[in-house]
């Protein structure tokens, strides 16, 4: 029988990393797994959390409660970061922010472009 889980990528510290430098977050020590660094990276006013998945992710409201009571822990706004692809070639980034949030920021879109 073949072992499903090993034919998966695996999201290393390495591509994790590369992700956060591409969107030039700082990485958080230990990746969130201390009491006061909590999430993946920082950028800006947000904490992000970056999730690397080959084909799917599947976003819950308890996945969601983590991220942004990690962000509340810091002070800061809860961003999530998701990157789908197996390659560098074929890779799909997607951010997901709370409501208020991209309203704030669909405004000074709008007050600088309009």
């Amino acid at each position: 029988m073949m072992n499903l889980r090993r034919s998966l990528p695996v999201p290393s510290d390495k591509t994790e990393k590369r992700e956060i430098a591409r969107f030039g977050g700082t990485p958080q020590k230990n990746s969130g797994r201390g009491l006061y660094q909590k999430g993946d990276a920082k950028l800006g006013p947000f904490i992000v959390d970056v999730k690397e998945y080959g084909k799917s992710f599947g976003l819950s409201k308890k996945v969601w409660l983590k991220i942004s009571s990690d962000a509340v822990k810091c002070s800061g706004e809860p961003a999530l970061n998701v990157v789908l692809g197996d390659t560098e070639t074929n890779r799909l980034r997607l951010w997901v922010v709370q409501e208020d949030m991209f309203e704030q920021m669909m405004a000074a879109w709008m007050e600088k472009y309009e």
